[in-house]
């Protein structure tokens, strides 16, 4: 009697719509799980198609080209002999659904639907799919003419069923559906199926891989079970980074864990398992027995094929491992490395272009190229055949070998210190000293030419000269006049862009990176259309906080003794004039507030769902401390101000990585009006009302309105 099962799972770096490419790492990944002895093979979400790809879904045509894929896989030699499970959608009665297809040796055994449908924070599935609501209901799909002349095969199950093999029991479950309160691995569990899989298309968050590895582990903790996950990885054509984790585990402890960042376009796990363990686990839970007792059948799809084989008892089976956690640190250091890795190599452009000013964002910005380098030189010297191939297109060479970061640094990043009348030598010596560290293609220029005539055109025009207000301008002057520095050198950013290899005698163009953090986006603390604006932004999703904390660990990690000095430094934009030849503009005096303020403001709004009254009746609480309700309802009051005042530039903001569930980002996280009453009349009178309660509560005469 067959016992030990060999499974595999896999993480790919799939991308929306490139169809031959995500056909071409499907197979491989079919091919090494079987070259590894795996009986059946699991893959992410909507592998076909890849998952990102939005209202694509919509054209007939995606539905058509995944079949087609679908159709070449069937006949593929790599896919006889063990079962395959791959996601694509499928049209049913006219009704678009996010589906597993489910096949073994040119047949197709079922297709699941998905059940629950993610649609919160990035996830709009219920746009473009929609949820199978007939639980435990099989019927009949007419295949199209392209996959029955594969298959033979007229009409294929269509539903929520399970399928049952000679020595064991699979069920399905899709992304979402683990996350549910509901989850279908609960009643599949308590009617005998065996294994369950999750193919996924789950996106990095920071500290959010412990979640997804403590609810595959909950899975079968409480009802036993082999749990496969499989998951997207890579930037497949928008702001999201998938990072894999692809992992299999049993009752309750993990047993094979997958990469979460890397360069590897496949990634396959294979896990032999006991399938003895599963029912010994489950036979003293007399609370499960109970309740399986009394389950609701599901529909079975008889499978003559075993994942295990007859003569396994001398087989060694996979025992229980530790999941290692990256820090939040490794994680920034990793995450948007790799991202931009795959949308330079995808973008087919020659490398980046980085203003670099000296301070905290910008510096992080350029640590996360020079880690993307470091991850290139490494995998080169592991033999990743692809990464050497793609550096070798993007330096424009067919012998270059990846060996050294800063060397290929040199090759594909452009740094570039823009000073003004207004700008410290301190920055300029920071920013040169980095650029050597790291290897970067460093220029240092000057943009007081270009402010002047800027300047004088308009002096020109209006017979007027705008002054600082050091020297007695207004603060629409003062204002004015920083803007007009930080859009020049926006526009200069994409001239040097485009530009900068051509003077070198090199082919291609520059993609222009954008340093705005998610607090300062928060606020609206940038010139709409300066050097935020960018082709990409790696740090857009970032907090400062975490920024800071990613800077120590370059130093101490990468060695970069220059960010010391970076470190010690006053966040500044160095806009306004210098006062003794020293800068006295600082970010946290300019915006009102400070930036660990900003991150407490922003998780408050968006992850706790909290309006201006909201917000001042929880921080009344965790501020008690150190500020009374008087000048809480200040607080809470400037920064929906700012907030509301500049929350259009959203609508513009640079393409950002997704790392933090706060993040503003307009295009489709953080949904809101971009025009607001920015006096909040109705809300900020009911902080008010609050606040006289609380001072009259506590003797404190009220004198004044809350300003």
């Amino acid at each position: 009697m067959g016992r030990a099962v060999t499974v595999a799972t896999c993480a790919l770096n799939q991308w929306a719509l490139d169809f031959e490419g995500n056909l071409e790492r499907i197979v491989r990944s079919i091919d090494i799980a079987r070259s590894r002895g795996a009986r059946y093979r699991l893959g992410p979400e909507l592998e076909i198609c890849g998952y990102g790809c939005s209202d694509h879904y919509y054209e007939s045509d995606t539905l058509l080209h995944s079949f087609q894929v679908l159709a070449k896989l069937l006949e593929s030699p790599a896919t006889q002999d063990i079962i395959c499970d791959v996601g694509m959608p499928v049209l049913h009665r006219n009704v678009r659904y996010n589906c597993r297809v489910i096949f073994l040796n040119k047949k197709i055994l079922l297709i699941r639907p998905k059940i629950s449908l993610a649609n919160a924070g990035n996830y709009r599935e219920l746009r473009w799919f929609t949820p199978w609501n007939k639980a435990r209901h099989v019927e009949e799909y007419f295949l199209p003419r392209i996959i029955q002349e594969v298959t033979g095969q007229e009409t294929v199950p269509f539903g929520d069923a399970v399928l049952a093999t000679k020595d064991t029991c699979l069920g399905a479950e899709i992304c979402e559906e683990l996350w549910a309160p509901n989850s279908p691995h609960i009643e599949m569990g308590l009617d005998g199926v065996e294994i369950f899989t999750n193919s996924s298309g789950s996106h990095h968050v920071l500290r959010k891989a412990h979640t997804r590895v403590d609810l595959v582990n909950s899975a079968t903790a409480k009802n036993g079970g082999i749990y496969i996950l499989a998951n997207q990885k890579g930037c497949d054509g928008d702001r999201l980074y998938y990072d894999g984790c692809a992992m299999i585990s049993v009752n309750g402890e993990t047993v094979a864990q997958g990469s979460q960042f890397s360069l590897d376009d496949v990634e396959v796990l294979v896990a032999t398992l006991d399938l003895e363990d599963v029912r010994s686990y489950r036979a003293e839970i007399s609370s499960r027995n109970l309740a399986a007792s009394k389950v609701n059948p599901y529909p079975r799809v008889k499978v003559n094929f075993a994942l295990s084989r007859s003569d396994d008892v001398a087989v060694p089976t996979c025992m229980p491992i530790q999941w290692r956690h990256h820090s939040p640190e490794e994680e920034i250091s990793l995450g948007p490395a790799c991202w931009l890795w795959d949308y330079l190599r995808r973008s087919k452009q020659a490398g980046f272009l980085l203003p670099l000013s000296g301070g905290i964002d910008s510096s992080a910005t350029a640590c996360i190229v020079y880690s993307m380098c470091h991850q290139v030189c490494l995998a080169a010297r592991n033999g990743n055949a692809d990464v050497l191939a793609d550096a070798r297109k993007i330096v424009n060479d067919e012998t270059y070998v990846p060996e050294d970061p800063r060397e290929f640094c040199k090759r594909i990043f452009t740094t570039c210190y823009m000073a003004s009348e207004n700008s410290s030598q301190d920055t300029c010596n920071r920013a040169k000293l980095l650029a050597e560290q790291i290897g970067s293609y460093h220029i240092n220029l000057n943009i007081d030419a270009a402010v002047k005539a800027i300047m004088g055109i308009f002096s020109m025009v209006t017979g007027r000269t705008p002054r600082f207000s050091v020297y007695g301008g207004s603060s629409r002057e003062n204002l004015a006049l920083q803007n007009v520095q930080a859009r020049i050198r926006m526009v200069l950013a994409y001239l040097f862009a485009q530009l900068t290899l051509w003077t070198r005698g090199m082919p291609g163009g520059l993609l222009v990176l954008g340093s705005a953090n998610v607090d300062e986006s928060l606020r609206g603390y940038l010139t709409k259309y300066d050097c935020s604006s960018a082709d990409i932004n790696p740090i857009g999703g970032i907090s400062k906080t975490d920024l800071k904390n990613f800077i120590q660990y370059c130093i101490e990690n990468f060695q970069l003794t220059a960010l010391s000095s970076i470190m010690s430094a006053p966040p500044t934009a160095e806009l306004e004039p210098l006062v003794d030849g020293q800068v006295a503009q600082t970010d946290e005096a300019d915006m009102g507030m400070t930036y660990t303020e900003l991150s407490i403001y922003g998780k408050l709004r968006k992850i706790a769902k909290a309006g201006p009254y909201s917000m001042f009746c929880k921080l009344i609480n965790m501020w008690k401390e150190i500020c009374t309700p008087r000048e809480v309802a200040s607080k809470v009051k400037h920064f929906f101000r700012m907030y509301s005042i500049n929350r259009h530039k959203m609508t513009t903001l640079t393409p950002s990585y997704h790392a933090e569930n706060y993040s503003p980002d307009d295009n489709r996280f953080d949904l809101r009006p971009f025009l607001y009453n920015t006096t909040w009349s109705w809300q900020f009178r009911c902080i008010d009302k609050q606040v006289s309660k609380l001072e009259k509560k506590e003797g404190i005469s009220l004198v004044e309105d809350v300003d």
